[in-house]
């Protein structure tokens, strides 16, 4: 059994305080880039525009992460204290509202400088892993999106919870969402014929199905509960994406037929 008493801070810097979330994002982002710009992307024209690109994908995250929270978890709080809207330091994102705002930052960058959304999406897709394999260890480090109680030898005991040892969901995610995922659409990518959009409803598909797995062994939100009988909101957005992704790969593989 382990305990988990780690510091949410990283670093103090004078009066600021440097989190391990917001450098999960920080670096989730760099290393994400970097991925691309060298190991998948070819084209020089895609090259110039992916780096232009990266200041649409951070506000899509940012107002797409945040606005999805209080719609899908928590809108009730913040329709009573709408000032919180914008403390976005004190936690509050979402990642399928993030994903809506990545979605909807590339198709607007794509329109407007007429390339296929899906080849943006697709090099997002291959690096989201990265981001994501580095949010669940931050959340790890925080005690938060914590798991049901366990009597296995694996169970975590977060200290600023309780006392009761408990899966280590976040990590059950980490290496899900993460490293699988990661090697996953990989594969996929790297095959011989390669059609654009694959990896695109693969992540759909294969995270909306990891995610499923990861909350049966994670804790509610204690302000929502379950929401249709043992059903949490994560399980239902990601039953939501993989029917997304089929639906999607069946629609534009008619129209390319």
């Amino acid at each position: 059994m382990f305990t988990n008493n780690f510091d949410p801070v990283a670093l103090n810097l004078f009066a600021f305080e440097i989190r391990w979330y917001s450098l999960s994002y920080i670096f989730g982002i760099l290393l994400g880039w970097f991925y691309c710009k060298n190991f998948l992307i070819k084209d020089k024209n895609i090259s110039t525009l992916f780096d232009d690109l990266i200041t649409y994908l951070i506000i899509g995250i940012v107002l797409g992460g945040r606005i999805g929270y209080i719609l899908f978890y928590n809108l009730k709080y913040y329709f009573n204290n709408l000032y919180e809207i914008f403390f976005i330091w004190e936690g509050g994102m979402s990642f399928h509202g993030g994903l809506i705002g990545i979605f909807i930052a590339t198709y607007l960058f794509s329109k407007k400088h007429k390339i296929n959304k899906y080849v943006f999406l697709d090099l997002i897709s291959i690096s989201a892993p990265i981001g994501i394999f580095l949010g669940r260890i931050a959340n790890f480090i925080n005690g938060e999106l914590i798991g049901k109680p366990t009597n296995g030898n694996w169970g975590v005991v977060f200290t600023e919870i309780d006392n009761v040892p408990r899966h280590p969901s976040q990590l059950y995610e980490c290496i899900l969402e993460g490293i699988i995922l990661f090697i996953l659409l990989n594969l996929i990518f790297f095959k011989k014929n390669y059609k654009i959009g694959t990896t695109s409803f693969a992540f759909l598909f294969f995270y909306g199905i990891f995610r499923f797995i990861s909350e049966i062994f994670r804790e509610p939100d204690t302000h929502l509960g379950y929401i249709i009988g043992s059903y949490s909101m994560g399980m239902l957005l990601s039953l939501a994406m993989v029917f997304i992704s089929i639906i999607l790969f069946y629609k534009i593989n008619e129209t390319k037929a």
